[in-house]
């Protein structure tokens, strides 16, 4: 199946990937603390068990970065 993620194409070997799935095969840290956005549109965490990709789709790990002032 062929994806893109983070604007770069990646070939995924096994039948059924889903997001939580993809966050694991990707090696994300911290899964919890990133919001996936999936053509186009952010999917709800609770969400990610149950959404399954398909060929053709456009994956966006977006990572909340902290911050302050001096």
């Amino acid at each position: 199946m062929q994806i893109t993620v983070n604007g770069e194409a990646n070939e995924l070997h096994e039948a059924e990937v889903n997001l939580s799935k993809l966050l694991e095969i990707r090696r994300v840290e911290s899964p919890e603390m990133v919001a996936v956005q999936l053509n186009g549109e952010f999917v709800d965490m609770e969400n990610y068990p149950s959404t399954f990709l398909k060929t053709g789709d456009d994956i966006e790990f977006l990572y909340f970065m902290g911050g302050g002032s001096r």
